[in-house]
């Protein structure tokens, strides 16, 4: 995974920024330290540690984090055909430490981190991302 993140950022991310266009991700360091950390266990400074280790200070400069309760996310993922389905099988309580996880590094990175209730429409939701990148990244979208 670690691997896998630097080459992304070498071989992808940094070179379209370095030209100048716009990177989205839908997963990122935040994703590793929700889901391995705040629901594996994994110690938070040993991921800090691999993140600057391959990425050095980068960050984004905007993260949405898109929140549901538990119950209604699985509920998703249930509904969605051939999809994986590895960390839908955790259960109940490894979902909400990776919920409370991300509610975290927000609470934490208020600056950089946007979250958006994501139990509304689709439409809803999409108004509430739109304004959030207008807002944040000065974005005339």
């Amino acid at each position: 995974m670690v691997a896998a993140r630097r080459r992304h950022l070498v071989e992808t991310v940094w070179p379209a920024l370095d030209a100048g266009r716009w990177v989205a991700c839908d997963r990122f360091a935040d994703s590793t330290v929700a889901y391995q950390g705040y629901g594996g266990g994994v110690p938070l400074d040993r991921l800090a540690d691999l993140h600057r280790l391959i990425a050095k200070d980068f960050a984004p400069d905007l993260t949405l984090i898109l929140d549901v309760p538990v119950e209604a996310g699985l509920a998703r993922a249930a509904k969605r055909k051939g999809g994986e389905n590895r960390f839908e099988s955790k259960g109940r309580e490894f979902h909400e430490r990776v919920r409370q996880g991300f509610l975290e590094i927000a609470r934490r990175e208020p600056q950089r981190c946007v979250v958006i209730d994501a139990t509304h429409d689709a439409g809803v939701v999409d108004a509430a991302i739109f304004a959030a990148v207008r807002e944040h990244l000065g974005a005339r979208i």
